[in-house]
């Protein structure tokens, strides 16, 4: 069964997707392009929020482990100034996702530290925010590739460790889950599967060479277009899916708690 990538691998697709978010900013008609993915946002407003983000868990990574958000972290982010003029926010974008490959270079990827998601399947750490980055940064590189009128998909390599990383991360939870105990299977056509049991203890995800028994609800695509799918970029009706459909409408609707 294929391995997660490795730490050096994660940093190296931070900066392949924030090189490529750039070009598409670059090439972009305009900074106030609408982003249809993001529809109450402009270009400039999506560059904004990437680059903050980039510098919010820069900061985060440095501080260490922490019960919350640091405070420096998050009032550097609520008061983030970003220039308007386009070749001085690139410059900008660039510093600012340099400043979170080098907090992370310098902590190693098994460094404790704050974050949003349950410890369940992705580690407070490091690691796990190099992991979850590398998604944040993909999906708003296609966003921004979309608002430039060049949509692209997803890089394999990338779509693939998206899928499991969004099953461990924004999914798994103990919080018990408010209907009948179900499963979940998503299936790449590259070849790779998982399978989401939820129920009174919870969500939690594992990788499955094929489906032993039948799921509540199987969903197909490509690695990417799954990706997208988590991200609400494309809708189900776009993906092929098995047995209960409104099983995903449920998942969809559950906000439970880390």
């Amino acid at each position: 069964m294929e391995k997660n990538l490795e730490f050096p691998d994660l940093l190296r697709l931070i900066d392949e997707r924030s090189t490529a978010f750039r070009a598409a900013v670059a090439a972009a008609p305009s900074l106030d392009a609408q982003v249809p993915t993001c529809p109450e946002w402009t270009l400039f407003d999506l560059v904004r929020h990437l680059g903050g983000g980039d510098r919010f868990w820069a900061a985060i990574v440095g501080a260490g482990p922490a019960d919350g958000p640091p405070a420096e972290a998050v009032a550097a982010r609520a008061a983030l100034e970003v220039p308007r003029e386009r070749e001085a926010l690139l410059a900008w974008l660039a510093a600012s996702t340099q400043l979170l490959l080098s907090a992370l270079r310098e902590a190693g990827p098994d460094a404790e530290c704050w974050a949003w998601w349950s410890a369940l399947q992705t580690p407070r750490s490091s690691g796990g925010v190099a992991r979850h980055r590398v998604q944040e940064s993909a999906v708003h590189t296609y966003d921004a590739l979309l608002a430039a009128g060049d949509p692209q998909p997803l890089p394999v390599e990338l779509a693939l460790e998206g899928v499991e990383e969004f099953l461990f991360t924004c999914v798994a939870s103990s919080s018990a889950w408010p209907h009948e105990p179900t499963t979940f299977d998503f299936h790449a056509s590259e070849g790779r599967s998982w399978r989401l049991t939820v129920d009174g203890d919870g969500a939690r995800s594992t990788r499955i060479p094929a489906p032993t028994e039948a799921a509540g609800a199987s969903v197909h695509g490509t690695a990417g277009e799954l990706v997208l799918y988590f991200y609400d970029r494309v809708q189900a009706a776009s993906l092929r899916v098995e047995g209960d459909a409104g099983l995903l409408d449920l998942l969809r609707a559950w906000e439970p708690e880390n």
